[in-house]
């Protein structure tokens, strides 16, 4: 990994976020660029510098957010983009080569009743990046214990666990690996990709409705401070993400949540 991307939010716990993000980059040696989207939809007659206006208010607020927080000598780039913001970070990613997103859950859209809120939702879903759901109050330490969970072990291409692989190296961490054997699976799903069991440390095949009931049943035993997913067609969030929010009556958990994308661009 090289370059973190921390989409910015309006909610006002902005700052822990990229705190988190500067606190990890610091630990992996990473780049981070923190990006605001805007749009404009000034109508004929209204002044002709408006965008380059909320380009600069743009810049000036992130500047102030990244004031806040403790660099710690990490490398912290501004990036603004005029447009969606999905649309901007394939535009980054494209340009600099994006490795992680980290970003808040809720982004944009503080309801309680939500775990995933539209933004965060949107770039999750639709993005092929890997991300890193960071919840609110929570601050960066080295991961000791990680399950990883999984309806199919196959994987097409290893350089999907490039981020997970990464953070093995750093931290050595214990690594559970959690098969759910959903309705409807079949033989395949029961191979696992080799590099994924190189990294295990053990692994616990089950048998559940869907791989979200088999995580919270063995959630609290293994007592993990990272949960790793996958996204892919029948994958982790396959239900969840047929609309862009997910609730916490869906899915929750108050741990940070690594989505590898199996899905290629």
């Amino acid at each position: 990994m090289q370059n973190i991307l921390v989409p910015i939010g309006t909610l006002p716990n902005v700052t822990e976020t990229l705190q988190y993000a500067v606190d990890f980059a610091a630990d992996f040696s990473l780049k981070v660029y923190v990006m605001d989207a805007y749009s404009v939809s000034a109508k004929a007659g209204s002044l002709a510098n408006i965008s380059e206006k909320l380009a600069k208010s743009g810049k000036a607020r992130l500047k102030t957010i990244i004031s806040e927080v403790d660099s710690k000598n990490v490398d912290i780039n501004i990036a603004t983009y005029k447009g969606e913001i999905v649309d901007g970070i394939r535009d980054i990613d494209r340009e600099l080569g994006i490795d992680l997103i980290i970003l808040s859950p809720k982004s944009n859209q503080a309801h309680e009743d939500l775990y995933l809120g539209v933004t965060a939702g949107k770039i999750i879903k639709t993005t092929n990046i890997p991300a890193l759901i960071v919840p609110e109050g929570t601050t960066y330490k080295p991961f000791k214990s990680i399950l990883t969970a999984f309806k199919s072990g196959v994987l097409r291409r290893k350089r999907i666990l490039a981020p997970l692989l990464e953070i093995k190296l750093k931290h050595d961490p214990v690594i559970n690996l959690l098969l759910v054997k959903t309705p409807g699976y079949t033989d395949d799903d029961l191979r696992i990709n080799t590099a994924l069991m190189d990294l295990c440390s053990k692994l616990t095949i089950t048998e559940n409705p869907t791989t979200y009931l088999g995580v919270m049943e063995h959630f609290r035993s293994k007592q993990p401070d990272l949960l790793c997913v996958f996204r892919r067609k029948r994958g982790f969030f396959v239900k969840l993400w047929e609309k862009s929010t997910i609730s916490k009556s869906e899915f929750s958990v108050p741990i940070p949540v690594l989505v590898l994308s199996v899905k290629k661009d």
